[in-house]
């Protein structure tokens, strides 16, 4: 019964509202075992029918589709970044009901940031979302994530390692808590709800104050024997002129991250303040220089992304990266790279689906994933402070 809900389950998120008879031929499941799934999910409050979503016509019993119920449940969401958590509420098919930003109080300690979080994040719940359930808890971070421990191994711009973010949320909030890279994270909501919907194979380069990457063959991501793979920062697809952090020269991370990026377009008298926000905001005010700035990150972007690729050999290639999210001119200039670079074509290079909710989207996804992996595990707890 766990592995036809949860076939059944993924065919009403791509297709839905979906009759049952229809749901049958899309499974490859009995009408009888879909009518037994659809019961169990329903009893959870994971699908709903929606007879006003298809007009009856004609004679005989009208068959009533049925549909993601977004308005019973929500996931939780902590996404952690170099200066801010990023707290989510957001619905089963991925949608983003509240986002807020945190800035961290004490970076370099792990403890006060994910309880300041978590704390507040069941604040926003109470304030904003009381009547919805909470499923579970979501963290996405960068850098290297072991989501079986539930534990941030190694988090290289704050500081922290061997951070044990499982266990002390799920005693702060009561809630189950999963705990994945952000790359991986969003490789997941771009099978599930984004452009790669269907994807059995995707590569996704996540560009932010880390850089890292998720692989997907097979239709799930690749781990590897550490929950390492998809380390890329230190790849020497960089600068040659850089030198990073670690000691050596043209590391990637060193050259396109967020801080990197921004410390040189400041050195150039193009922004301000060394932020890559005030760069794309510079841009979409119609800088010429700021545009043209981050069309050169795109590129760079591009070319490692093509290593990458032709390495890889995926059906879709998709970068998370603020400049190509926000800009067409950034994102044309990461396809025109990747296509002269690589075998890959222009149709196969996707920005993010996420836009502005990417954080948010990337947190929510950690448990997204799970309860459609295996929706009949998932239970109703009661949230602390509820």
């Amino acid at each position: 019964m766990s592995a036809a809900a949860s076939v059944v389950l993924g065919a009403v998120l791509r297709h839905g509202p979906i009759a049952r008879s229809a749901l049958a031929r899309a499974c490859g499941l009995s009408p009888a075992a879909v009518t037994r799934a659809c019961a169990a999910l329903s009893d959870l409050g994971l699908l709903v029918e929606v007879p006003e979503a298809v007009p009856y016509q004609g004679i005989g019993r009208p068959h009533v589709p049925v549909d993601i119920d977004t308005t019973r449940h929500v996931v939780a969401g902590i996404h952690v970044a170099h200066l801010h958590c990023t707290l989510t509420l957001v619905d089963l098919r991925g949608g983003v009901l509240v986002r807020r930003e945190i800035p961290h109080g004490t970076p370099d300690d792990p403890h006060e940031v994910l309880t300041t979080a978590a704390d507040q994040l069941l604040a926003l719940h109470a304030e904003r979302l009381p009547g919805h359930i909470p499923i579970g808890l979501g963290v996405a971070a960068g850098g290297w994530v072991d989501p079986a421990h539930g534990v941030i191994v190694r988090h290289a711009s704050l500081g922290w390692r061997d951070t044990e973010v499982r266990d002390l949320l799920t005693a702060r909030t009561g809630l189950p808590v999963r705990v994945d890279s952000h790359a991986r994270a969003l490789a997941r909501a771009e099978q599930l709800f984004g452009a790669a919907r269907g994807r059995e194979s995707l590569l996704h380069l996540f560009v932010g104050n880390v850089v890292g990457a998720a692989i997907v063959t097979g239709g799930a991501a690749h781990l590897g024997p550490r929950a390492a793979a998809g380390d890329v920062a230190h790849l020497a697809l960089g600068d040659p002129a850089v030198t990073c952090a670690c000691g050596k020269r043209g590391c990637l991370e060193a050259t396109v991250s967020d801080r990197a990026w921004a410390t040189r377009a400041f050195r150039a008298g193009v922004i301000s303040r060394p932020l890559i926000f005030d760069l794309v905001d510079a841009a979409l005010a119609g800088s010429a220089e700021a545009k043209a700035n981050l069309a050169e990150r795109a590129r760079l972007v591009g070319r490692a992304a093509a290593v990458l690729f032709d390495f890889l050999d995926p059906e879709v290639l998709v970068v998370t990266e603020l400049g190509t999210n926000r800009l067409p001119s950034c994102a044309a200039a990461l396809r025109d790279e990747v296509a002269a670079m690589s075998r890959a074509s222009g149709d196969v290079v996707l920005a993010s689906s996420f836009g502005e909710d990417v954080l948010a989207v990337a947190a929510g996804a950690v448990q997204l994933d799970a309860l459609y992996a295996d929706p009949l595990s998932i239970r109703n707890p009661v949230w602390q402070g509820v």
